[in-house]
């Protein structure tokens, strides 16, 4: 029993096991109500993912790798780096393109089978060109799987849990992601062609068990679509996401946040090594834990924030926590900051992406969804051009404390676009 009276005057507080108990029910009711009335197909989408980014070992240590082992520049890498950008720009907006027309089962299907001879060629290809060929290829393959996945969740979950659906998608990501970094980290260490066959493997898995779940589902899907009444026909036409002004601001602000973010993915591991001299085993469970820290508290937080918080608040506070966490890096090298630093990004991105993903499924139309989240897959994809190449020449001719610190000014306007922007795109709801 602890006694508080002390510290608050007046009748004395205690706090015995039986008030921790109730605590940590209350804690424990709000986490499972979290998980509650997700449908199976929503529960099916995440679990294709998590097989899928459990081999996601590439990308993180792709910087490192170019570097440690194929000796290339900071400049040439980022330059490789940013031809994966361009990539995802380019399956962004084929993916949303085709899965409008042809449906995101066969999107899907596609990517994620075709992915598995791009993974295993990557390793023979020694220069920097041929390497950025190779990589923009991989890119558009792998991305476009990603319009056609949020177009997925968007038509299995129920209306009233759209975000959370999108959340356990992403905690199924990040899952995989704090499992393929810390196994990468270790299998670089031997060699990092398995970085290379491991997420090939993956890919493979993962588009038998989606095909397996998914074949009888779609196919049903399908059937109810072609009863339909007249009313539900499709419009001559719909409005596209390009003449959406409003939509074309906020989208500009999510690029300008993922510029920042996506420093996690090629600057950051690069900061680690070079500046602070971490090994690739320490750089794995840096980003590891990255991921282990959303797959806690995503759901929770997202629950949280829907129930209390208006989305626009949301945004705000997962912006200015994101620049919060580079801006450290930019004082201070030691190992309990940059623990503090990547669990403040990791909050960050849990009041972000899910609900960047739910703001443009509600600003879409019935039809023209694929096209709304091809857009902003773009958004976010134009980061993977800008992000390595402006991340490295700053740091190679002002070095990572000035990054760090550019970065969190950069977000914290971000954060204030976001204010006004998600505003005016709901104007007549609580946004």
């Amino acid at each position: 029993m602890v006694n508080f009276s002390k510290r608050f005057p007046g009748k004395p507080v205690y706090f015995t096991f039986a008030n921790y108990l109730i605590i940590v029910q209350r804690l424990f009711r709000i986490y499972t109500d979290s998980f509650k009335g997700l449908s199976t197909e929503s529960w099916m989408l995440s679990i294709v993912m998590l097989l899928n980014r459990a081999g996601s070992m590439v990308l993180p240590f792709l910087g490192v790798y170019m570097v440690d082992h194929l000796k290339f520049s900071l400049a040439d890498s980022g330059m490789v780096l940013s031809f994966f950008g361009i990539g995802s720009v380019v399956g962004s907006w084929l993916g949303g393109y085709i899965t409008d027309r042809i449906g995101e089962f066969k999107v899907q299907s596609f990517s994620l089978f075709a992915s598995v001879p791009m993974f295993c060629l990557l390793p023979l290809f020694h220069t920097p060109a041929s390497l950025a060929v190779m990589v923009l290829i991989q890119s558009i393959t792998s991305e476009v799987f990603r319009p056609a996945n949020s177009v997925a969740i968007a038509k299995y979950a129920r209306p009233e849990n759209i975000t959370r659906a999108f959340s356990l998608n992403r905690m199924a990501v990040n899952l995989g992601f704090s499992i393929g970094p810390a196994l990468g980290g270790l299998l670089s260490a031997i060699s990092y062609n398995f970085l290379f066959f491991s997420n090939a493997a993956a890919a493979l898995v993962a588009g038998f068990a989606y095909i397996y779940f998914f074949r009888k589902r779609h196919a049903r899907f399908i059937a109810q679509k072609e009863t339909v009444v007249v009313q539900d026909v499709k419009p001559a036409k719909e409005r596209s996401p390009y003449r959406d002004m409003r939509f074309v601001a906020f989208c500009l602000l999510c690029s300008v946040f993922s510029i920042c973010f996506f420093q996690l993915l090629n600057t950051l591991p690069l900061f680690y090594k070079d500046a602070v001299k971490l090994d690739q085993g320490m750089i794995g469970i840096l980003l590891g834990y990255s991921g282990i820290v959303v797959v806690l508290f995503e759901m929770l937080l997202v629950h949280i924030a829907e129930r209390r918080w208006t989305i626009t608040h949301t945004m705000v506070i997962g912006t200015i926590l994101c620049a919060i966490s580079y801006s450290i890096l930019g004082f201070s090298h030691h190992m309990l900051w940059l623990f503090v630093s990547i669990t403040f990004l990791s909050l960050g991105e849990i009041l972000i992406l899910p609900f960047m993903s739910t703001i443009t499924a509600a600003r879409a139309g019935k039809f023209n969804k694929g096209s709304y989240m091809g857009m902003n897959g773009i958004s976010v994809a134009i980061a993977f051009i800008i992000s390595p190449l402006l991340g490295s020449k700053i740091a190679s001719i002002y070095g990572f404390e000035r990054l760090w610190i550019g970065t969190g000014i950069l977000l914290l306007i971000a954060s204030i676009g976001f204010y006004f922007s998600v505003k005016k795109l709901f104007p007549h709801s609580k946004a």
